[in-house]
This record gives C-alpha cells, sequence and structure tokens, in this order.
C-alpha cells in the first residue's frame, strides 16, 4: 500500500474512532451494591492500608500495571518539534501498544513544557500513581539531561524510548544481520548517521554489542565527527570523537559510508539517500534506515545500490526495527518484578532474546528480527527482562521466568477477548 493510502485510511480511523484508547472497568459492576465495595464506604478500608503500607499500592491498585507515556512533542518521528497537541496521536498509539503486546496499562501525557527541570518535576510528581515511566519524544539535549537526572533520583523503571528502545532494537537486529552475512561484529565497520537521542543510543549499544570503536564511524549534519572537530560539537559528539574513527577520516555522508560493511541512520525524515551513496560501501552490506514516518533511502534503492539486508522502522517493509518490539515486553518484565530501575543487564538480555526469536524463526535477508505480532516476544521479552533485573539486584520481589511468562500470556489472553468485542462492535462504515 502507497504511504499515501496509509494516510488517507490513518485520518479516517482515527476521526472514526476519535482516538485509539480508552479507560474500561476491570471489576464486575452489578448494580448499587457493588457501589459500597469499589466506592464509599469501602474504599476507606483501602485507602487505609495503603497509608499504612505505601508499597501494598502495588496489591491494591493498578499502579503495578500503569505506565505513564511522557513527551513534550519536540521530537516526534521524523516530523521535529509539533508540539503536545500534535504529539497525542503518537502517545495514544505507544499506549495502544503497550497493552496490545505486553498487557500493560499506559497513559499518554503530553505536556506544554520544554523546560528540563520542569519535566523531571513532573515525573517525580507522578510517581505516586505509576509503575513506571516512559519518556516520548523529547529532543536533545534536554532528554539526556532528564535521563541522567531520573537515573540517580527515581526509584521506578523510567524508559526513554528514542533513546533506550531504538538501541536494543538496532542491537538485535545487528546480531542476526551480521549472521545472515557471515561476519562477527569486530571485524565489521561500521557508520552510524545521526547523533540525536536515537543515534547516540545506536553508537553505544553497537559498541556494548562488540563493534570496535576504530570500526565505527559516526556522522551528523556537518560531517564525519572526529577529534580536533571544531563546528557542531557538544559533550555528547566529543564521547562520540573519543571512542569512535580513531584516523580522524572528514568528509560528509560518501566519506563516512567508503569501504563500510554495515550504515544505521537515524536522522531526518526521507528520502535523501541515493543509490549512489550506498555504492561506496562493501558489495552485500546492511543497511538500516531507521527514520519515520519515511526512511532516509528506500529499500529498492539500497538494494540497488548494492546493500544485501535492509531494514527500516515501517510495518509495510521486511525488517521491521521499530520499538514496539522492545518497550512492551521491558516494561511488563520490569513491573512483574517491580524494578527500581531498567539497567543495561536487562536491555542486552532483551535485545539478545529478540535475536534468538528470530534465529528460531529461520534467518533470512528479510527476517532477522521477529514481527511484532509475533506472540512470543511479549512474553520472553518479559521474562528475559524480570530474570535480569533480579540477578542484577533492582528487583524488589523474584519471579521466575515461567511466573513472568504465564503471567504475560493470560494478560495478553485477555486483552485479546476484548479486542475481538470491540471489532465485533465497531461501526458498519469502518473496516477493522
Amino acid at each position: 500500500m502507497k504511504t499515501e493510502e496509509i494516510y488517507k485510511k490513518a485520518l479516517e480511523l482515527h476521526k472514526s474512532y476519535k482516538g485509539k484508547i480508552q479507560v474500561v472497568s476491570k471489576v464486575p459492576f452489578k448494580g448499587h451494591e457493588d457501589l459500597a465495595y469499589y466506592y464509599t464506604p469501602g474504599v476507606a478500608a483501602v485507602c487505609g492500608q495503603i497509608l499504612k503500607d505505601k508499597d501494598s499500592a502495588y496489591e491494591f491498585t493498578n499502579k503495578g500495571n500503569l505506565i505513564a507515556v511522557v513527551s513534550d512533542g519536540t521530537r516526534v518521528l521524523g516530523l521535529g518539534d509539533i508540539g503536545p497537541e500534535a504529539a497525542m496521536p503518537v502517545m495514544e498509539g505507544k499506549a495502544l501498544l503497550f497493552k496490545l503486546f505486553g498487557g500493560v496499562d499506559a497513559v499518554p501525557i503530553c505536556i506544554n513544557t520544554k523546560d528540563a527541570d520542569k519535566i523531571i518535576e513532573l515525573i517525580h510528581l507522578l510517581r505516586p500513581t505509576f509503575g513506571g515511566i516512559n519518556l516520548e519524544d523529547i529532543s536533545k539535549p534536554k532528554c539526556f539531561h532528564i535521563s541522567d537526572t531520573l537515573e540517580k533520583t527515581l526509584d521506578i523503571p523510567y524508559w526513554h524510548d528514542d533513546h533506550h528502545g531504538t538501541g536494543l532494537v538496532v542491537l538485535a537486529g545487528m546480531i542476526n544481520a551480521l549472521k545472515v552475512i557471515g561476519k562477527k561484529p569486530e571485524d565489521v565497520r561500521v557508520t552510524v548517521g545521526g547523533t540525536g537521542a536515537a543515534g547516540m543510543a545506536i553508537v553505544r549499544f553497537l559498541l556494548k554489542g562488540g563493534i570496535r570503536g576504530k570500526n565505527m564511524i559516526v556522522f551528523d549534519s556537518e560531517g564525519i565527527i572526529h577529534k580536533g572537530r571544531e563546528g557542531g560539537m557538544d559533550q555528547w559528539k566529543e564521547e562520540i570523537a573519543q571512542n569512535t574513527n580513531p584516523e580522524r577520516k572528514k568528509g560528509g555522508l560518501h566519506e563516512a559510508l567508503e569501504d563500510a560493511d554495515d550504515v544505521v541512520t537515524a536522522t531526518k525524515t526521507g528520502p535523501w539517500i541515493k543509490s549512489d551513496a550506498i555504492k561506496r560501501m562493501n558489495k552485500g552490506g546492511i543497511v538500516f534506515s531507521m527514520a519515520n514516518p519515511v526512511p532516509e533511502i528506500n529499500p529498492d534503492e539500497a538494494k540497488k545500490g548494492g546493500a544485501r539486508i535492509v531494514a527500516t522502522g515501517r510495518s509495510d517493509y521486511p525488517n521491521q526495527i521499530n520499538n514496539v518490539l522492545g518497550f512492551p515486553g521491558v516494561f511488563r518484565g520490569a513491573l512483574d518484578v517491580r524494578a527500581k530501575k531498567i539497567n543495561r543487564e536487562m536491555i542486552l538480555a532483551a535485545a539478545e532474546t529478540l535475536a534468538k526469536i528470530a534465529e528460531e524463526n529461520g534467518l533470512s535477508e528479510e527476517n532477522i528480527v521477529p514481527k511484532a505480532t509475533d506472540p512470543e516476544v511479549g512474553p520472553r521479552v518479559a521474562a528475559a527482562v524480570a530474570t535480569a533485573a533480579v540477578k542484577s539486584g533492582v528487583a524488589r520481589i523474584r519471579l521466575s521466568e515461567k511466573e513472568v511468562i504465564r503471567n504475560t500470556r493470560q494478560m495478553l489472553a485477555q486483552h485479546k477477548i476484548f479486542m475481538e468485542n470491540i471489532r465485533e462492535s465497531a461501526p458498519s462504515n469502518i473496516c477493522v
């Protein structure tokens, strides 16, 4: 389906349904007598219990399954700074995916401030209500300041999806892409385009995954990053300069791609990269074109340039490298063991699990990551994350892998029944 057709259908569906999410009751309400249990006077006993023990809120409320999806709308998809109102459809979409693939209840919160310290304050004010925080589409550099501060001050799991989520899924895809082309991480030359939140995460995660800094080139709108570059640098790019490109190679896109085995771009929406640029890479290489909604280079154009494996962030192309593979299961696992944070061990466990699921399904040039709809993804990622949280000492309670998998599958099955009822009751003029 062409992009224009997708846009038209999306507008029709969003307008017809007036968004994608709603609040529904999880308790049976039979009549007037139930008010005494679910509201007054019975609820006073529940309040008293939580007053005695604040942690019991996880047992007596939905806190343990509730995520806040927080955004200021300053870095939405490849659209840029579009504001909180225009960001709302994306945040609603995130909430939907949390439920569909992780059984997690999520509330979109689009805020009318660009002040990093105010966002930090807001998150701390929200903490009593939510079991975790998902930061979304917040621009660099304030997203780094927010993340660094929350890392030190917040005792519930937080996640910046453009940062952590993108890095996680790219690493999973890269693990399998290298297997398909028959190369080892330590031997390949990698080019990364973009130094926003996603680009920075990709660099860090690939280095953690075995790619050598001496074999990595990173470029931005100012050109290749190297030690001593004067224009367009900041503390995060200086970090990149210290850990990559030891030969201090200079130039732009074409120079950055010279003799590369794979390239990962997370920059402005495309298409703006041509096949001639890809021809500068080693033949039979890997191209991850991550910009949304339109990739930096069309997959056909990348193949024309000699790429063997091409991945994008879109669901209408093979190899969808999209955060939806990560955040539902990651938060499911973190919530189940009441993790204090989402740490490096948990993220790497999720990436390795995603790669393993795809490998079990049969690796190929068009299958390096599982589909988001694969029923194994949510439960197994959740289990891997929960286990890593327990082993690394950030879990408040202990659950086995089997318990997490069983819990996740039960929640997903319940929601599937709910979704089937929605489908049956959809207006006749809407095709779902």
